[in-house]
């Protein structure tokens, strides 16, 4: 009778004993696969984050060399002529050659202005301290208008309306073939108050220049946070007094000389681990007395931050079980070995090799390893969804705790930038991000499950088996 035959008949005379090798066994790779899926889905999270979260470079007036300009020519002038602070608006062509590069993608140009209200009531805050522009409204004596306007090369690609803090309710938001129009997407608030529809026109004053009165089409409404006017100052205007058009007009209300420039330029960087050679590449095209490449990866080092948290401790699952599994079924197999002494020493005499009594007992456990496969390839993913969200929700609250101390820490906005929701494409400045661990059983993983059950039981069997290479079949039988 070979050994496998034996194996077989082995495991099913003995159930009791067995089932116990299955439930145990079942059990350590459950929490193997656990772990392994854990593992897998943080890294394919991390991979996922790449493409949807993302990374940005933004080109704008370098504030420091400006500041620093600016402090040189004080100590120059007199006390009675104040120095003033010059900022070089980007060049288009210099923000067309950055697109051109490798790793980026999209890119959002900014260029804010302010008009005053001519055939409409802007919006007053509820502190009054709002200017009420417009017909029977007071007019701002300075060159600050009383309507802000936010020029875009597309409003879809402003952190505000991506990230769901504003919404187009009406019409259509500013695209790229707005360029060169007269289009504007106004506030549901300021459409209400004013009773103003998609196709509508309505009339502003420039604030600048020669002052002349621009007629601009209502292609959308849209909707703010209610969050907006909470970070508006006293002195500020209500939030819904902004109006999204295309940087063309912006620049067109600033004057003839800010024609193809823009106050910044947001790139997307499709592959966030290259951002800082695309920023390096960036740099040599720019003259950077003038201009500042500056990157915002938070987001994405976020996630891969907290997804390696996750990764690394569902490695020491996988390991801590495997070892700890070894060293449970070598017990087992230990004191299953010792009880068949005698069945050892009779088939030691009848001169079956030692390596098939080994292979014998290796063929029984992986015969239980294959039921122990199936109930552990059902449990396993039932037990790493609820140890993979336990572990993301941990992972982002420490995260979140880590950032509100930095947070406090660094106080403002690095290099003088403006914290206006109109930057560039997916730049969420202020928002958490928490991957969620998509957790799927595949057939990868249970051949790894597999393997891994399969070096368990043998070093399980290695580590029971030492002492059969050593007994004397007549020893055995005498005892």
């Amino acid at each position: 009778m070979n050994f496998i035959k034996r194996a077989g008949l082995n495991v099913w005379a003995k159930k009791g004993r067995s089932l116990l090798l299955i439930l145990v066994s079942a059990a350590i790779l459950m929490f193997v696969l656990a772990g392994l899926l854990i593992r897998s889905a943080a890294v394919k999270a991390t991979n996922q984050a790449k493409a949807d979260v993302g990374a940005t470079l933004t080109l704008s007036a370098n504030r420091q060399a400006a500041f620093k300009k600016m402090s040189q020519s004080s100590s120059s002038t007199t006390k009675h002529s104040r120095p003033k602070l010059t900022l070089t608006p980007v060049k288009l062509s210099d923000a067309t050659q950055i697109a051109k590069l490798s790793h980026v993608g999209i890119y959002n140009v900014t260029s804010s202005t302010s008009v005053n209200a001519k055939s409409y009531d802007t919006v007053s805050t509820s502190t009054g301290m709002g200017s009420g522009g417009g017909p029977g409204g007071m007019k701002s004596a300075t060159s600050s208008g009383d309507t802000q306007i936010n020029g875009v090369s597309a409003t879809s690609l402003t952190s505000d309306f991506s990230d769901q803090k504003s919404k187009i309710v009406k019409g259509r938001g500013i695209t790229s073939t707005d360029r060169n129009t007269n289009h504007v997407v106004i506030e549901k608030e300021l459409a209400s108050q004013n009773d103003l529809s998609v196709g509508d026109t309505l009339t502003v004053k420039e604030t600048s220049g020669s002052k002349d009165t621009v007629k601009l089409k209502v292609v959308g409404i849209y909707r703010a946070s209610s969050s907006s006017s909470s970070s508006a100052g006293p002195m500020s205007t209500d939030p819904s007094n902004t109006m999204y058009t295309s940087y063309t007009l912006a620049n067109t209300f600033k004057g003839s000389k800010y024609a193809n420039t823009a106050d910044s330029v947001t790139f997307n960087v499709t592959a966030p681990s290259q951002v800082s050679s695309v920023k390096k590449s960036g740099k040599a095209l720019i003259n950077t007395s003038k201009y500042t490449l500056s990157t915002n990866d938070a987001s994405y080092q976020t996630v891969k931050s907290s997804m390696a948290s996750v990764e690394s401790f569902a490695n020491k699952i996988v390991w801590l079980v495997a070892i700890a599994g070894t060293i449970i079924l070598a017990l087992i197999v230990i004191l299953m070995i010792r009880e068949r002494r005698f069945e050892i020493g009779v088939l030691l005499s009848l001169g079956e090799a030692r390596w098939k009594i080994v292979a014998q007992f290796l063929t029984e456990m992986i015969m239980v390893l294959v039921v122990a496969l199936v109930i552990a390839g059902a449990g396993g993913k039932l037990v790493g969804n609820q140890l993979g969200a336990q572990l993301t929700k941990q992972t982002a609250q420490t995260t979140q705790v880590t950032q509100m101390q930095s947070g406090g820490q660094n106080g403002g906005q690095p290099g003088g930038q403006s914290a206006g929701g109109h930057g560039g494409p997916n730049s969420r400045t202020q928002s958490t991000q928490q991957a969620k661990l998509a957790i799927t059983v595949s057939a990868v993983d249970l051949a790894e499950l597999g393997g891994f059950g399969l070096a368990i039981m043998f070093l399980s069997i290695m580590l029971a088996s030492g002492g059969i290479l050593r007994l004397q079949p007549k020893k055995v039988l005498i005892e």
